[in-house]
């Protein structure tokens, strides 16, 4: 059973969720000729923030972790969703090679991957998986917790295509992020879909590109409802060239959280905010919560304590942090059984299929919520993000839901811009021919 997320009744009402309902024909139209103009990404997921006068994406990522869990009852969406997807991609695909991250005893991203299978296989494709770890020389099959089990094989590469043994799949979806860089297995496959392209992975993508794009987006969309785009949009900067290690480019991150505060506090001012503004530094390209912290005044940055340091100097798999963003904090007024939490929304195609709460016991309304070690419990979303109900008030459950919806999708937009914008030559013209 699905635990009741009391919050999403009894969060205080929005003026943003009433207009978004108010606005929601406008809102879906004006989707739809975006949609038009963009191909969105295969599937993605957002972490949201909900500050109560704010409601803003934090994140996106598009090689999204855990479709283990999203709620059971939203299967449909997600079959119907990847289906039109692959449809988008290639109608005639039958078989489809999943190349995952290389997490073989994290249960949790193992049971992800299970889903993501399952979901695949009913929209009629033949699914393998393809391994990207050395010491899979033969099918290695992988007993879940769930009672699940996945069959991992090892790559082959054969002229412009890659496989498994006896299987020349049509596409390959990658779930792995790349954040080591291009495996060479991978490079100069040309006669096959790779799915999202190589250069979406955070070897090449930058957080600061996505946020410019993102910036964008909002404003277009703010524009066309008539709302601040403020509300929706979380400010941000730009640091490069910093080194924790050595100590270099403090003075260039301090300037920037400085500017970026007095920013926000005049955002504030404007809206009557009692909140004490934050920023989060982040490192520039990366996941999994890596290289974050909280800042609520410059002189934070300035002679950071060697913990701190070797905190923010290495990401994913040891790559070392020259370049951060400086992200305007959304503080979350949700908690769950008191402790604090944020929605995650998922994506395929352009349609939203689902989301859940991260759920952090140790961790306050103005922190990092996806920090390594964390204890959090996932609650899926009881209801779907794509049905608003106005017979209801907009701070109730589908109102609160579509709203994050709305957002997410803005999200997943301005990373279809993204792509397209950062595409090497040869994929513009792929692109192109798609869109």
């Amino acid at each position: 059973m699905v635990p009741h997320l009391t919050t999403a009744l009894t969060g205080p009402l929005l003026e943003l969720e009433k207009t978004f309902l108010d606005k929601a024909p406008e809102i879906e139209q004006w989707m739809r000729a975006q949609w038009q103009d963009h191909m969105p990404p295969f599937y993605g997921s957002t972490d949201l923030r909900n500050s109560g006068f704010k409601l803003a994406p934090v994140d996106l990522n598009l090689f999204p972790g855990g479709f283990n869990n999203l709620n059971d009852a939203f299967m449909p969406l997600c079959v119907q969703a990847a289906q039109s997807a692959i449809e988008r991609i290639c109608p005639s695909a039958s078989k489809l090679l999943l190349i995952p991250e290389n997490h073989t005893r994290n249960q949790f991203y193992l049971q992800n991957v299970a889903k993501l299978v399952a979901i695949l296989r009913l929209t009629g494709l033949n699914v393998r998986i393809g391994s990207l770890l050395p010491d899979i020389t033969e099918p290695t099959t992988l007993e879940l917790a769930n009672g699940a089990t996945l069959t991992l094989e090892p790559l082959e590469r054969r002229g412009g295509m890659v496989g498994v043994a006896g299987f020349e799949p049509c596409a390959v979806l990658l779930n792995n992020d790349l954040s080591a860089g291009i495996p060479e297995i991978l490079r100069g496959v040309e006669d096959q879909w790779l799915i999202p392209p190589l250069h979406a992975g955070w070897h090449a993508r930058r957080k600061s590109v996505h946020a410019a794009c993102y910036d964008r987006v909002a404003r277009e969309f703010a524009a066309a409802i008539g709302i601040d785009p403020w509300r929706i949009n979380p400010e941000f900067g730009v640091c490069g060239q910093i080194n924790f290690q050595e100590r270099t480019g403090e003075e260039c991150l301090a300037a920037q959280v400085d500017a970026l505060l007095a920013r926000i506090r005049a955002k504030y001012k404007e809206y009557g905010v009692a909140d004490e503004p934050f920023v989060v530094v982040k490192a520039d390209a990366g996941t999994y919560g890596m290289g974050v912290m909280t800042v609520r005044d410059a002189s934070e940055v300035v002679g950071l304590n060697r913990r701190q340091r070797n905190k923010m100097a290495v990401v994913k798999e040891g790559l070392e942090v020259h370049e951060v963003i400086v992200q305007e904090g959304v503080h979350t007024f949700e908690t769950v059984e008191g402790a604090v939490a944020e929605p995650v929304v998922y994506m395929m195609d352009h349609y939203v299929v689902g989301g859940f709460y991260r759920v952090h016991t140790e961790r306050g309304r103005d922190e990092n919520l996806n920090a390594p070690g964390m204890h959090f419990k996932p609650l899926a979303f009881e209801t779907s993000c794509t049905l608003p109900d106005c017979n209801q008030g907009p701070d109730a459950a589908p109102n609160r839901f579509y709203a994050y919806g709305v957002v997410a999708r803005l999200a997943l937009l301005a990373a279809s811009v993204e792509i397209e914008e950062t595409a090497p030559a040869a994929e513009i013209t792929e692109l192109a021919e798609l869109g």
